[in-house]
């Protein structure tokens, strides 16, 4: 089951970690207040492809967007892409809504928004299933690279 694979790669990474479980939330404000943190403190984990079977993933905190050629830049690439969601399912074993770097089935590497800190909710590999950590053990343990890539919504 994708929970566990996240919940074990979590506890694996040997980091301080609470799992909050809810059902499904229709708006990022439904979801910051299940989870109990601010919306800005929500993580979305995005999949964006870099070529062929290349992809990362890309922490993006609630209420802010990828800001593509900020992304572009960093990366020094001149095309980036998101998968539809059965290909984002087959590089990262989650479905779209679900995807963390936890336990994805490929480590692909990761970049977050500079704007994410202090204490964070992220996916754990199920809907209505997420991890809280602190932002920093949560670039740690991913080996993020920290950038400023998004922009708000």
């Amino acid at each position: 089951m994708s929970e566990e694979r996240a919940v074990a790669a979590l506890e694996q990474a040997g980091i301080d970690f609470t799992i909050t479980r809810h059902g499904r939330v229709r708006s990022l404000e439904e979801a910051a207040a299940a989870r109990g943190v601010s919306p800005s403190a929500i993580v979305k984990t995005m999949v964006v492809r870099r070529s062929e079977a290349d992809y990362i993933f890309v922490l993006v905190p609630g209420g802010r967007a990828i800001s593509w050629p900020k992304l572009r830049a960093l990366l020094g690439v001149s095309r980036l892409s998101m998968p539809d969601a059965e290909t984002a399912k087959e590089a990262t074993g989650y479905e779209r809504g679900t995807i963390t770097p936890f336990g994805s089935t490929t480590a692909w590497p990761v970049v977050a928004d500079q704007s994410i800190t202090g204490t964070v909710s992220v996916g754990a590999g199920a809907h209505g299933v997420a991890a809280t950590v602190d932002a920093k053990d949560l670039f740690d343990a991913v080996g993020a690279q920290v950038a400023d890539v998004t922009e708000p919504e």
